[in-house]
């Protein structure tokens, strides 16, 4: 896998004239053959898939512990510039390096150095990603936070978690009937999500640690569409327990069962504001589903989309000033559009037909989808405005499906 260049990972399309871009060069690191992980592409890719960098051709030869010539590098367009190495140990870890240098200013940014076992190389490569990023944005970077969605391959399905750019995943759970509607507690040690295994919708909640899950709602008819309070202690989620689909609050070891909405209606999808004080869903109480607002103690609603008559599968930015969702445009086509919930004020991001399932990245300036692509289900990511979007990386022949961007790391 040494050598693998960043292309092989995910496709990145950049379409129009999006936000300037720092250009960067991230030269191969010293010795990363011997790792069978290619550190600096995989750096590389992180950043570029981001929407803030662009790439500059990198030197062989350079490492932490270079004195790179400003001029050459400015003269080459560059504005910033890193290089590393990648160490083994004598116990067998790895010692993974680098320097990061400001090319306009010709000044140091500061250097790091990562002792990481083999099975970790690839998490010290985003965090260096991550590194990278804050230092020359100001913000922190998503790159060693953690995906998880649904996998289906023939008539099987697996819960799995990757990493943020699809690659190392690890499956969570196998099961020969469907799962959905997967969702992050705030912490990230657990995933709440929908099982059919029983024949019938009914949420759990899996430990990411031990491996452990618990049934959380088994009531009489559908039990569906999981979501953790910001605090982690309540789940809204949809029941038919009462007759009708309807909006409920639930602890998260099961207990105090509270209706949230009492409309003849389906009311389903809630999702928290970072604040926990709202809740925004997706009810057809109006005719057809558009997405609504209400307080998370229940009461009345506050329907917040207007443009088009079909619009589901909210998703709130960590700032609370962006909403996601899908949108049908004519008979059957559904794209992803963002909208400044300030000002009420829409756009379009994708150009493809069947995207579904939006999530924020947890520094709120990415999004990721599923979205049909050469004949099966992916995922995708996409800055904001849409002008930078990354196929990631996933199994050639499965379905993937109801991605969930997880929460920043401990």
């Amino acid at each position: 896998m040494a050598g693998t260049p960043a292309w092989a990972q995910f496709r990145v399309e950049i379409a129009g004239v999006g936000a300037s871009r720092v250009p960067i060069a991230i030269s191969d690191f010293k010795d990363e053959g011997t790792t069978g992980q290619p550190l600096a592409a995989i750096i590389r890719a992180d950043l570029e898939r981001s929407g803030q960098f662009s790439l500059v051709p990198g030197q062989a030869g350079m490492t932490e512990t270079s004195q790179p010539q400003f001029v050459d590098w400015r003269a080459r367009a560059a504005d910033a510039l890193a290089a590393g190495s990648a160490t083994r140990l004598a116990d067998g870890r790895f010692d993974v390096r680098y320097r990061l240098w400001d090319v306009v200013k010709g000044s140091d940014l500061g250097s790091e150095s990562v002792p990481v076992v083999a099975a970790d190389l690839r998490l010290a490569a985003h965090k260096i990603a991550d590194a990278i990023y804050q230092k020359l944005t100001g913000e922190r970077g998503v790159f060693a936070t953690r995906l998880v969605y649904v996998n289906k391959a023939g008539p099987r399905y697996s819960l799995r978690v990757s990493d943020a750019d699809g690659e190392g995943e690890q499956t969570v759970l196998n099961s020969p009937e469907a799962i959905i509607s997967p969702a992050w507690s705030p912490d990230g040690n657990e995933v709440a999500y929908v099982s059919f295994e029983t024949r019938k919708a009914v949420v759990w909640i899996q430990d990411l640690r031990t491996g452990k899950r618990r049934k959380i709602a088994d009531f009489r008819g559908s039990n569906s569409a999981p979501a953790f309070s910001p605090n982690g202690q309540q789940l809204a989620m949809t029941l038919s327990r009462d007759g009708g689909s309807q909006l409920f609050l639930i602890n998260k070891d099961g207990s105090g069962v509270k209706r949230l909405t009492q409309t003849s209606a389906i009311d389903t999808e809630p999702v928290f504001s970072p604040d926990g004080a709202s809740i925004y869903f997706v009810s057809d109480r109006g005719g057809a589903p558009q997405i609504y607002r209400m307080a998370a103690s229940g009461g009345s609603a506050e329907r917040i989309t207007f443009a088009g008559n079909y619009n589901i599968s909210p998703s709130i930015s960590p700032d609370g000033r962006t909403m996601a969702y899908i949108t049908r445009v004519g008979g059957g086509t559904f794209k992803l559009c963002v909208m400044d919930l300030g000002s009420g004020r829409v756009q379009q991001i994708t150009d493809t037909s069947d995207d579904e399932s939006p999530s924020f990245s947890p520094n709120g300036k990415l999004i990721v989808y599923a979205t049909r692509a050469g004949g099966r289900d992916v995922l995708m990511t996409s800055t904001l405005d849409g002008k930078v979007k990354a196929k990631l990386a996933t199994p050639n022949v499965a379905d993937i499906r109801e991605p969930a961007w997880g929460p920043f790391g401990n």
